[in-house]
């Protein structure tokens, strides 16, 4: 347990470029210290998260901490998980792409990566830059549909290459809100990578989605590299490039794209409502299940409820269909 549970302190030191950056906690710099407290407060809730998985889990579902190697050269935290006692041959791989700004594994992905490690997949579950829990140098890194999904295209290569158990014909994706916007982009700039994806309450357009954003997370957005420093108006051609709406003609693979009416965070008029208007003009092949006001909102994949439990097991059918023998 103590080997598998390697704390996210732990596993940011073994890298050698951006994970093992460092705060000066002997400052005299009050802000500092207080950053530095917040980073070292997300890596032990990472433990913390790691060590409830296990209590739940433990004895069906074995997880794993590891880093992988990402495009850049450098290293990417993340965790696999895969049934204690697998399936016979080759088994289906899935990539799982969390939401949330600067998010990070948590209880809400639980059940879907337990279900999926259950029924023969090989789940790699990517910390891709942005998230919380290794260290300032790994948040700051956040690059809003830029190289988050490289990270998330290297963590398919990493399973199948690293788990010869893996089917490399039969590579599936499913994804959250940013994690869904990443995962429709996954399939678009590796379109010979994944054999199915499943976008959940996904972003599809950038500029829609910065319109009625607050202020703060827009000017936050605007002062990440990818962006310049300068917001749609400034900069428009930047933010339609990470737009998955705009780039649909490149999908290959099946989707399914799931929401809810009701969605404040991400509504069905402008984002899935759209994708799907999308798929359908051009030719794609794909599912989609808008759900009617489903408790929750942009989180009712997570809620314990008819429509939360019907989304899971949806996308893992859907999935299924693909990536079966």
């Amino acid at each position: 347990m103590v080997a598998m549970l390697a704390s996210s302190s732990a596993l940011a030191q073994q890298s050698s470029v951006k994970l093992d950056a460092s705060i000066d906690t002997e400052t005299a710099d009050v802000s500092v210290r207080l950053e530095a407290l917040q980073h070292e407060q997300y890596a032990t809730q990472q433990l913390l998260y790691a060590v409830l998985f296990n209590q739940v889990y433990g004895d069906r579902v074995a997880m794993r901490q590891v880093l992988y190697p990402n495009h850049d050269g450098d290293a990417t935290p993340a965790y696999v998980f895969a049934a204690r006692t697998p399936p016979p041959g080759k088994r289906p791989g899935l990539v799982v792409a969390h939401g949330g700004y600067h998010g990070n594994l948590d209880q809400n992905m639980f059940g879907l990566l337990a279900a999926a490690a259950l029924k023969g997949y090989v789940v790699i579950f990517p910390e891709y830059r942005g998230s919380r829990g290794y260290g300032k140098a790994h948040y700051d890194a956040i690059d809003f549909g830029g190289k988050e999904v490289d990270d998330i295209a290297a963590a398919a290569e990493y399973l199948v290459r690293r788990h010869p158990e893996v089917d490399a014909s039969r590579i599936g994706i499913y994804g959250r809100s940013k994690g869904g916007m990443i995962t429709v982009l996954a399939i678009e700039r590796f379109p010979k990578l994944f054999k199915a994806a499943v976008s959940n309450v996904g972003i599809a357009d950038m500029v829609a989605y910065t319109a009625y954003k607050p202020g703060f997370r827009g000017d936050d957005l605007a002062k990440q590299p990818r962006f310049d420093g300068k917001t749609p108006a400034q900069n428009i051609a930047a933010y339609i490039d990470v737009s998955p709406i705009n780039h649909v003609d490149k999908i290959e693979a099946p989707i399914l794209v799931q929401a809810t009416t009701g969605d404040r965070s991400v509504p069905v008029d402008l984002h899935a409502g759209r994708l799907i208007d999308v798929l359908r003009s051009r030719g794609k092949t794909f599912e989609s299940k808008i759900y009617d006001m489903a408790p929750g909102g942009h989180l009712f994949a997570q809620v314990d409820s008819d429509p939360g439990r019907e989304a899971q097991e949806a996308a893992l059918a859907f999935l299924g269909k693909f990536l079966a023998n």
